[in-house]
């Protein structure tokens, strides 16, 4: 491993997690990694949203079926036409950007967003379990309250996040009831069920790691929601796991990246993926990214929509629970495994 001023890295990653990137540890992550490489770079399905607002109904039926195709037998797609404005995304990145570029003890001593700055992973025991990336996670709810949380130069943030999280929520809750039209279920669920006191929109930033080309951004897991919609930038790392194999994905700014959650897997009874996947870090440049995550209250019951099940019913709470006792003990998350009948 390359040498380098510890100083340099904001955040400090290589200064408090030292025993992580020691020779042997990295010698190990090489290792492991070196069995996972990426063997092919590929674009995920592209669908058009327009046919399911001002399309005929053989249209409309046409992009019901792609989307569907699309979650059964890749967890992702890319949507163009999904009516979020493109100038609202530009804006809320620059915005971003500036929030991120704070020195690392602004961030992390600042209420701003609410106190919901994150970096780096506190219980990783080596560099298969660690995130070269660093996140602000707004509960939805969290966005609405001012009170004196918010510094004045970042109201304009706020103000954007809440048209992006707005917007997010409601293509959102158009493909889940797309979704579950499709298996012949009832919509209601996400309508009742799924509000913004337990969705989250969250800012990504993945600094340039220029000494280790195996370190994660963002480490492999599956994500514990219904639905993710993701704007990424130009810059590329996102990969996921396709036939057993990672395979690099080609970004596309101008569209949205969808994906199947955990718990949309287990409501579907397995007939939608929640797929593994990862980000890796780049040698030069950095990289943003703007999620949102589509997640019910957590007294809901996830229990599958056609039987016979394959999943015993739990909570959200259950769920999130659970994932967080496997870290604690393990340092990974196991998942829907721990709820199969």
């Amino acid at each position: 491993m390359a040498a380098f001023q510890a100083s340099s890295y904001d955040p400090p990653f290589s200064q408090n997690y030292s025993f992580l990137f020691s020779a042997s540890a990295d010698a190990e992550h090489s290792c492991s990694s070196h069995e996972s490489r990426v063997t092919a770079e590929c674009e995920l399905p592209l669908i058009d949203l327009k046919d399911l607002q001002c399309g005929n109904e053989e249209e409309r039926m046409d992009c019901v079926a792609e989307i569907a195709n699309a979650s059964s037998e890749w967890g992702f797609f890319q949507v163009v036409n999904h009516g979020i404005s493109t100038e609202l995304l530009k804006e809320t990145r620059r915005e971003q950007k500036r929030l991120f570029h704070r020195p690392f003890e602004k961030k992390v001593g600042s209420k701003v967003l609410n106190e919901s700055y994150r970096w780096g992973n506190p219980t990783a025991t080596s560099l298969d379990q660690f995130s070269w990336s660093e996140a602000f996670h707004v509960p939805l709810s969290k966005l609405a309250e001012d009170g004196g949380c918010y510094e004045d130069e970042f109201r304009s943030l706020r103000e954007l996040m809440q048209k992006v999280a707005g917007s997010m929520s409601e293509l959102a809750r158009i493909l889940a009831g797309v979704l579950a039209e499709n298996l012949g279920c009832h919509e209601d669920f996400f309508a009742e069920n799924c509000s913004e006191n337990t969705c989250f929109l969250r800012l990504n930033r993945y600094p340039s790691c220029p000494f280790s080309p195996e370190t994660f951004g963002l480490m492999p897991h599956t994500d514990s929601d219904f639905l993710t919609i993701l704007h990424q930038d130009h810059v590329g790392g996102l990969q996921l796991m396709k036939d057993s194999k990672w395979v690099s994905i080609k970004p596309n700014p101008e569209a949205l990246i969808v994906n199947i959650g955990d718990l949309f897997q287990a409501w579907s009874n397995d007939v939608y993926k929640s797929v593994e996947h990862k980000v890796m870090t780049n040698s030069k440049v950095e990289r943003y990214s703007i999620a949102y995550f589509l997640c019910p209250s957590y007294d809901s019951i996830i229990s599958s929509c056609k039987e016979p099940s394959r999943y015993k019913k739990f909570t959200f709470k259950e769920f999130r629970r659970q994932v967080q006792e496997d870290v604690k003990t393990t340092g990974y998350k196991v998942g829907l495994s721990r709820f199969l009948l």
